[in-house]
């Protein structure tokens, strides 16, 4: 096949500045949509979070990182216009801020919702005068703690109860029930013999609550310490050097992608 005619003394035209500054112009303009679309995404729809300790074993493990979706409980305001919502519901796996301490985020259940009446007899959660069915509870130690396992007792003290909700809790306590507070949740953790949860801090607030885990995007089996290391610097930079070098020795792969329910 013969090469495509070229015209003698013809040289093809090259690009020249203006249109050198309107690639580069298009290339600026494509960045920042792309950087302003994964600030909204992060900032209103998905947010990470990884799992610091053993209360919510063996639905979730300490190393587990979670997308937690930020608009499944987005409550009124424009959001409930624009993109789904569904109310909170008995059995949600919520992250929220605790009213302790809301810099953090915790990851615990929703055991009662605004009226319900709560009790524990013997760890057998009951839920308005019915014993609440959980294939997700575990309980693993042997010994009998009053104050835990035949909650509320208000009568007792306990060093891990928050003082203010030990005061509080005598008023929505009757007859043996615990009764929720209007707008207000009541979250345990999965492994209920191992976690801090509403029975030691109160309710959650409806405002406090971020959202619901969606999925584990990355797992790593992590040694018990790395669960207990605080904000400081130094911890951090342990951790992410830590991360790093047992990437791939320590990764779950099974739990990889895997949907929390």
């Amino acid at each position: 096949m013969l090469p495509s005619p070229v015209t003698p003394g013809v040289r093809p035209p090259r690009p020249g500045p203006a249109r050198r500054s309107g690639s580069l112009s298009g290339s600026v303009q494509s960045l920042t949509v792309t950087l302003a679309i994964a600030v909204f995404v992060i900032t209103f729809v998905v947010q990470a979070f990884q799992i610091p300790s053993e209360s919510m074993e063996n639905t979730l493990l300490i190393g587990d990182y979670l997308l937690v979706d930020k608009v499944h409980f987005a409550h009124g305001g424009g959001w409930g216009r624009i993109l789904p919502y569904t109310p909170i519901k008995r059995g949600d796996i919520i992250v929220f801020r605790p009213p302790m301490s809301p810099q953090q985020h915790f990851v615990k259940r929703v055991i009662g919702l605004p009226g319900d009446r709560i009790r524990m007899r013997d760890k057998q959660v009951f839920v308005n005068g019915i014993p609440l069915q959980e294939k997700y509870a575990v309980y693993r130690s042997e010994d009998h703690d009053a104050y835990r396992d035949d909650f509320p007792r208000p009568d007792l003290l306990n060093p891990q109860v928050e003082p203010l909700w030990w005061v509080r809790m005598r008023s929505v306590v009757r007859d043996g029930e615990l009764t929720v507070a209007p707008g207000q949740y009541f979250a345990l953790g999965d492994n209920r013999d191992e976690s801090l949860d509403s029975r030691y801090w109160g309710f959650v607030p409806r405002e406090n609550i971020i959202g619901r885990p969606l999925l584990i995007y990355w797992s790593m089996a992590h040694p018990k310490r790395l669960g207990q290391l605080s904000e400081t610097p130094s911890d951090k930079l342990y951790y992410f050097a830590y991360t790093l070098a047992h990437l791939f020795d320590d990764a779950r792969w099974k739990r990889t992608f895997q949907r929390i329910r």
